[in-house]
């Protein structure tokens, strides 16, 4: 099998060739036919996060298969597999967890202290083949583009349990979105239909503000305006309920929080990096909320594959590049070049 790996923080990729795996037990082994390359592939490459003030969070190590964002077909079974069969394509929940901690048995496998993800700590979609260790992680996409399917796995699943945590809407509550890429965008398209939402789009490239606009936005605004805070607070009758973050940069929070009404909510998704100065009694004043959002839950993606069998959620743009040009795309990723969600494909 053939991989792109990691050599370094920032290094090029390095084409390794090894034997192809063979499952055992209840393994699954895909052929990878799309991976969505996202951001935190990004991270992981540059091997840091952010963490403001100069200080930065190393991460990544050489020799890594990134790429968690998989759709496969299924190529071989272990001995022990079943509720799959040999032909399938399917979609890959990456978010593995033990399987043997309290968070893992109670359904939050995501949030495991000693996790398994692929694509980070095991081979993952920047490898032509991957090795699932049990169906239960393993999805049909219904009639969905098979290479937009893939992004389901990370940016849909981001997105839909980003907005559950906005929590029940009363008439006249208005939702921002600020960031309106691929994830942006799969919020807005998840946000309508699975919360009937349309909310505020938020973002500085006056381009994806157009295509928010055309997806159904209620009004699209342009961070760069001097007056934009205020003009949310105009859309919104004194402040937004909840403003969802999928930047994660200081200027994103900041301004996040100040079209909040009392009450309001910021749930940061995006993983920019920076950190985030606000004075403490405004919190109990303000009766604010931040919280973060890391993915979600194999329950989460159980309901968010619903929709897309169904038909619910329409698709947003998809940029396919060969699999070859994983490199690229994430130094284009990097640059904000990248219009929608970089999909990498293989023959």
């Amino acid at each position: 099998m053939k991989q792109y790996q990691t050599t370094g923080a920032g290094a090029p990729l390095e084409l390794v060739e090894s034997s192809t795996p063979e499952p055992v037990g209840s393994e699954v082994l895909l052929r990878t036919r799309a991976c969505g390359v996202c951001h935190s592939d990004v991270h992981l490459h540059d091997g840091e996060f952010d963490l403001g003030g100069g200080r930065k969070l190393p991460v990544g190590q050489p020799g890594m298969t990134l790429g968690h964002e998989i759709m496969g077909e299924v190529i071989a079974l272990g001995p022990d597999a079943e509720g799959v069969a040999v032909g399938d394509l399917r979609v890959v929940y990456p978010w593995i967890g033990c399987g043997q901690c309290n968070t893992c048995r109670r359904g939050d496998e995501h949030l495991c202290l000693a996790p398994k993800v692929l694509g980070i700590h095991q081979g993952g979609g920047f490898g032509d083949h991957v090795v699932v260790p049990h169906s239960r992680y393993l999805f049909d996409f219904g009639a969905a583009d098979p290479a937009l399917a893939a992004t389901y796995a990370c940016s849909g699943l981001t997105a839909y349990s980003a907005l559950q945590r906005i929590g029940t809407l009363a008439p006249g509550d208005a939702v921002v979105i600020i960031g309106a890429g691929g994830l942006g965008q799969m919020a807005q398209q998840i946000g309508h239909a699975a919360f009937d939402l349309a909310p505020i789009v938020v973002d500085i490239d006056p381009d994806k503000l157009e295509a928010a606009k055309a997806q159904g936005a209620a009004a699209v605004v342009n961070s760069k305006d001097a007056d934009a805070a205020e003009q949310i607070k105009k859309l919104t009758d004194g402040g937004a309920v909840a403003a969802l973050d999928f930047v994660g940069s200081e200027l994103s929070a900041n301004f996040g929080l100040s079209v909040l009404r009392k009450g309001g909510k910021l749930i940061v998704v995006g993983l920019y990096g920076g950190q985030l100065s606000f004075p403490l009694p405004f919190f109990p004043m303000m009766a604010r909320v931040i919280e973060g959002n890391y993915v979600g839950s194999l329950s989460d993606m159980d309901a968010l594959m619903k929709l897309v069998r169904e038909g619910a959620v329409k698709p947003i743009r998809i940029d396919r590049r060969p699999a070859a040009d994983a490199e690229n795309i994430l130094a284009e990723l990097k640059a904000g070049r990248v219009q929608g969600r970089a999909v990498l494909v293989y023959d």
